[in-house]
């Protein structure tokens, strides 16, 4: 399974069984925030790019092959 074609709901999904929260929302980009402080912007598209969800692993600190595994 590939990075393509996952949209914000799936990403939201992920991202809080690592603990994150939403923090904010403001238009079409929601910040998602954890219990030490990190905030990961997600904007609610869909698709979300390769490259931009990419991204938002890389700041969340969730390996490719972890949030693959939970989706």
């Amino acid at each position: 399974m590939s990075l393509r074609n996952h949209n914000w709901r799936e990403v939201l999904k992920v991202l809080t069984r690592f603990g994150y929260v939403l923090d904010r929302q403001r238009g079409s980009h929601m910040i998602l925030k954890n219990s030490s402080g990190n905030r990961v912007p997600v904007p609610r598209h869909d698709p979300i790019k390769p490259t931009t969800l990419k991204s938002i692993l890389d700041q969340a600190g969730i390996s490719l092959e972890q949030f693959l595994k939970e989706v």
